[in-house]
Parts: C-alpha cells; sequence; structure tokens
C-alpha cells in the first residue's frame, strides 16, 4: 500500500546515536513509511561519514529529519506529547501497548541507552520481548519493528 509523504503519525526519535550505519537504516526506514525522523544531538558521527552515505544511499532527505540540539530542547518540545522509550528494561510489551497518533518512540545510544536520569523521567517504557540471556536487538532493527505496530495499530 502506498501512503502519501506526510509526518502527521508517529516519530521515531535517536537519542545521540552513534553507529552511522544503523542510523542511516532508520533514516530509510522512516523514508519508506512516512514517518519523521528526530535526532537528539550530540550525533557520534558526521552525516558525511561514509558509512552512513552508504547505507542511507539516496533515501536522505534533510527536510524530513528534525535535530534537536539537546534532550532539553527535545523534551520541551514534547511537552503536551507522549514519548514512549524503547527499552530491554520495560516491562511492558511494545504489542500490547495502545500507541496513538502523535506518540514519538524513543530510542537510546547503540553503546550506552540512555542516561538513568533520562529512563527515570519518562512515564512510558516497552520492549520487544527475547529469548533469556540475550542483550538486545540491533537498534534498526528495533526501531522498524516498533514503528510497524505502531503503524498498524493507528493506520490499519
Amino acid at each position: 500500500m502506498t501512503q502519501k509523504t506526510t509526518y502527521t503519525g508517529p516519530k521515531i526519535a535517536l537519542y545521540q546515536p552513534d553507529i552511522p550505519q544503523n542510523t542511516a537504516a532508520i533514516v530509510r526506514t522512516c523514508s519508506c513509511l512516512g514517518v519523521r525522523l528526530e535526532i537528539i544531538e550530540p550525533c557520534g558521527f558526521f552525516l558525511t561519514d561514509p558509512r552512513f552515505k552508504r547505507v542511507v544511499m539516496d533515501y536522505m532527505d534533510l527536510s524530513s529529519i528534525k535535530f534537536y540540539k539537546s534532550y532539553e530542547d527535545f523534551n520541551k518540545a514534547k511537552k503536551n506529547q507522549r514519548v514512549i522509550l524503547a527499552t530491554t528494561k520495560a516491562k511492558d510489551c511494545y504489542i500490547n501497548f495502545k500507541f496513538k497518533k502523535n506518540d514519538t518512540l524513543l530510542f537510546g545510544r547503540e553503546s550506552s541507552g540512555v542516561p538513568d536520569k533520562l529512563h527515570k523521567s519518562i512515564k512510558y517504557k516497552i520492549k520487544i520481548p527475547m529469548i533469556e540471556n540475550k542483550r538486545s536487538l540491533n537498534l534498526a532493527t528495533s526501531a522498524a519493528i516498533i514503528i510497524s505496530e505502531s503503524l498498524r495499530q493507528i493506520l490499519y
């Protein structure tokens, strides 16, 4: 099913991403699904990084990405919106969560997640259930799984 290019639905936000290939894969996912991407800086790489450019290919459209200079700026902008943190430390499974149209799905750094203070301040937290003794899925994979469920609930 082809969607028109609008950004009125759920969004993906990346907290200080540090692996260019994962961010590029998420850019592609967002581009193909019509989802706005938000990046909370500082970013751990430059958008001119060859590893980023190799994966993002021609899917990069800076006008579809919103950058925040800090988490504080992001938090102010989201004052009246739900932010849902995807974390392996959550109790609630993403499938049981009731997504809303203007939700922002927040994903932490690949190397360290989000700081404890930030983690504690976010009301909504979800996880993807995994086999025992596994640390985590790839960030781009996690973002694709959760945004797909969110879109399924909202659009279909």
